[in-house]
């Protein structure tokens, strides 16, 4: 049994086992339906040093972008979102010159953005809190996706294209938290 406590959370669709530190101090595991609770506790175990380390380590974490608490403030922060990302999608657009039906601004709890397989691109009201060259990223990494559906190499070199330091402000996105 490891030491560390955590939630574990079965998941239908999970092709493996995940670990997750939330901000808060909880441990998530999410696994396939498949694998054993022994196998888990024995994957937990093997990962309680980095769990520790990670843990020690949310204090210097920058702040927690949390849900507003008023609809007002709400919808300025989609009006703002919305003017950043609608200004950097036809800025970079100049570059790769794609087509997309429909932008949306939505309170998505895990995503900074998403790309449907019909050309629409929903961005988090969120990424009106963040520094700009991160919303630049995140409008980019979605535009993108508009002609490689996927991570591969050749999505990332067409991010790249235009945001050679990709690598590096997809480190700095990470440490900002929806609040999960």
């Amino acid at each position: 049994m490891p030491t560390t406590p955590y939630t574990l959370k079965y998941h239908a669709r999970s092709r493996s086992v995940k670990l997750s530190i939330h901000r808060d101090g909880r441990v998530v595991v999410t696994a396939p339906k498949r694998v054993s609770k022994r196998f888990v506790d024995a994957f937990v175990r093997e990962k309680e040093a980095w769990i520790k380390e990670k843990l020690a380590g949310l204090e210097n974490l920058p702040h927690v972008l949390t849900p507003t608490e008023s609809r007002a403030a709400f919808e300025k922060l989609k009006a703002d979102a919305l003017a950043r990302v609608t200004k950097a999608l036809f800025y970079y657009n100049t570059f790769y010159n794609f087509s997309w039906k429909k932008v949306g601004i939505r309170n998505q709890k895990s995503r900074w953005g998403s790309c449907s397989s019909r050309g629409s691109l929903n961005f988090n009201y969120r990424l009106a809190e963040l520094p700009i060259e991160l919303v630049d990223y995140v409008v980019v990494h979605e535009l993108c996706h508009l002609k490689e559906m996927n991570h591969s190499p050749r999505f990332w070199a067409l991010v790249e294209q235009t945001l050679p330091d990709a690598r590096d402000l997809r480190r700095q996105l990470k440490k900002y938290s929806l609040g999960s």
